[in-house]
């Protein structure tokens, strides 16, 4: 019987790093990783090179949605050949993992138990996108525990007013707080699953979400790449690639108007391609265009 945990979290919530986290709490015991980005290219995959257990990606688009159930299916009976005590997928940000229990009673699956779905909620972001993206509260719908991530950058009454608003939506709903994605192992060492939510299978997607592609060849140094980028980011959920500047790779990361450029330290297999993920009623595409034609680059950035 191979245990799987799943871990959501909207975008820049800090899943990647709690991942991290988790593995090290399962460092004794075969573990495997599934990892679904919604963007084109994936992004995390890269990230996590190296961490010394097998890791499979899926991108573009989310592992609970139509268009990508048979490639999670496929993915998933691939691990469980291997045999695995633990499985840890972490979901897209944008994902509706609602279904997955339904899922994991298809027969192939009967050798899998769910642990826990494990939700991340960022304490400086939460507020603002709890209402506006439909993806957010089908998360918490079905999480067996929440961890209020970054509370170090908000003040104590902001962190209460948070987890208010977490339990006015999901009263019986465990919460915990968290820095850096740092977290205690026995909250997810206890965990059992004990919600038994779950809803009708249904294979659907949430067409309020856009994505986009840009081709950042032409920028040249970080000042103007972080240019760029500020003129549109207050309008998307996520900006996350890589891109080789000045003869260093950088990891690119931005939550809303919040970017960071950092060098990097490996060797990411898509290099200078930038995901931009966004919800319906922004004005993303527009501010991408506007940034384009601003500092006099090719409208063909925009893939």
């Amino acid at each position: 019987m191979s245990s799987l945990y799943l871990l959501t979290g909207f975008l820049g919530a800090g899943k990647t790093t709690l991942l991290k986290e988790m593995i090290k709490i399962f460092r004794d015991e075969r573990l495997a990783v599934i990892i679904n980005e919604f963007g084109k290219i994936g992004v995390d995959g890269d990230i996590l090179n190296g961490i010394g257990v097998p890791l499979s990606e899926i991108s573009d688009g989310s592992i609970f949605c139509s268009c990508k159930l048979d490639q999670f299916e496929e993915v998933l009976l691939k691990t469980l050949q291997k045999e695995p005590e633990v499985i840890i997928i972490e979901a897209s940000g944008l994902s509706n993992p609602q279904n997955l229990r339904k899922i994991l009673e298809w027969p192939a699956f009967q050798g899998v138990e769910l642990k826990g779905s494990i939700c991340i909620a960022d304490a400086v972001n939460f507020h603002k996108v709890v209402y506006s993206a439909l993806a957010c509260r089908h998360q918490l719908s079905i999480a067996d525990l929440v961890i209020l991530n970054k509370i170090d950058l908000v003040s104590r009454q902001s962190v209460e007013q948070t987890k208010d608003l977490i339990s006015s939506i999901r009263p019986e709903v465990p919460i915990v707080e968290a820095s850096f994605g740092k977290i205690e192992w026995r909250w997810i060492r206890e965990l059992g699953s004990k919600n038994d939510r779950s809803s009708p299978l249904r294979q659907v997607q949430d067409i309020t979400l856009q994505k986009f592609l840009l081709d950042v060849s032409p920028i040249k140094t970080r000042e103007e790449l972080m240019a760029f980028l500020s003129a549109f980011a207050c309008s998307t959920y996520r900006i996350k690639g890589f891109v080789h500047m000045e003869n260093v790779n950088f990891l690119v990361d931005a939550v809303g108007p919040d970017i960071k450029i950092t060098a990097f330290d490996g060797n990411p297999a898509a290099l200078n391609k930038l995901i931009v993920l966004s919800g319906n009623g922004l004005p993303a595409l527009s501010g991408i265009r506007e940034a384009i034609k601003k500092l006099g680059l090719s409208p063909d950035m925009l893939q």
